[in-house]
């Protein structure tokens, strides 16, 4: 499917990407990029590759964006109540690191699947952590009572605009830092990433290619795509606890449907092999979802003209490629 080369589609704009990163400036990292060059073994011989490094923010993902621009778009009186989220762990982190930003309470709701180190990083920015379900989306079900009842502001790891717009700033990032890209790999778990950075890239440069990872164990989007509509998947087998959602939400499929050009599938040893290349080569400690772009490289999930410039984002950081 042929992204459209619009500036957005249902639920978020350029300009609200625009207005996030505005928002959000001075309280998350303007990451760097890293031109991968001579290496032991090269991923792409004959094509430049860059790195979009945001498992350097605070948290150590990407996921600070989009959870200091929701609770910078909430009021007062919201902001005074709490905040509550089901994570796999980055999004929760996102939370935690907002409420501590903004003088208020988390509470973060994680599945059984969830790393302890998660658990522990959490605790150690001052949230509350519950475990309960085996996947995100029994942790979440659990979580949103519990708003109900407490009076707290639920932040969806990837449905609200406010999120997709704060994750979105990414994609301005690339543009801005990466002269004459044309591809741009970006790995995906329920959405909210891809939905801003795709709108992002597509706004302001329609002719790059953006492409999306998810793991053969949870391919969420890739048989929503493959149905046209949102499927709900029967089960979740891949260990990438942040790429791995039952089931996306609408206003994620319908900015996927616009601007994501491609939606490949890698295998869970592919993103750890991958994981490992980073450390090795690079010096970067990332997670399998951090690895996922360089993953379908290396497969050849992914392939690329030579002489093109590509950028895959190391979303998040971990000790996956270290054992």
């Amino acid at each position: 499917m042929t992204a459209a080369a619009t500036t957005g589609a249902p639920g978020v704009t350029l300009a609200d990407i625009r207005a996030a990163a505005a928002r959000i400036a001075g309280k998350v990292r303007l990451s760097p990029v890293l031109e991968v060059g001579p290496t032991r073994t090269p991923v792409l011989p004959d094509a430049r590759l860059v790195l979009k490094l945001d498992c350097l923010q605070p948290t150590g993902s990407f996921k600070v964006r989009g959870g200091m621009n929701a609770l910078l778009s909430l009021p007062e009186d919201q902001v005074r109540r709490g905040l509550i989220t089901a994570s796999g762990g980055n999004h929760g982190l996102a939370v935690a690191y907002a409420a501590r930003m903004g003088g208020t309470r988390a509470i973060v709701y994680l599945p059984t699947s969830a790393p302890a180190a998660k658990a522990e990083k959490l605790r150690a920015w001052g949230a509350e952590v519950v475990v309960a379900g085996a996947v995100f989306d029994e942790a979440a079900a659990v979580a949103t009572v519990r708003a109900e009842l407490e009076g707290m502001t639920f932040v969806h790891p990837f449905a609200p605009p406010s999120v997709i717009a704060g994750q979105g700033t990414v994609g301005l990032e690339i543009v801005e830092q990466i002269a004459q890209v044309d591809t741009v790999l970006v790995a995906i778990g329920g959405g909210g990433l891809i939905s801003g950075v795709a709108t992002a890239i597509k706004a302001l440069r329609p002719g790059v290619r953006v492409v999306g990872i998810e793991p053969e164990g949870a391919p969420t989007h890739h048989a929503s795509r493959a149905a046209g509509g949102l499927v709900t998947l029967d089960a979740i087998t891949t260990v990438a606890g942040t790429l791995a959602p039952r089931r996306t939400e609408q206003i994620n499929f319908d900015l996927v449907s616009a601007h994501v050009d491609d939606i490949v599938l890698v295998s869970d040893d592919a993103m750890r092999e991958a994981a490992r290349w980073l450390w090795f080569e690079c010096g970067l400690a990332a997670e399998l979802s951090g690895a996922a772009g360089v993953a379908a490289l290396m497969t050849g999930a992914v392939t690329v003209r030579a002489g093109s410039t590509v950028c895959a984002l190391v979303c998040g950081s971990g000790t996956d490629g270290m054992g």
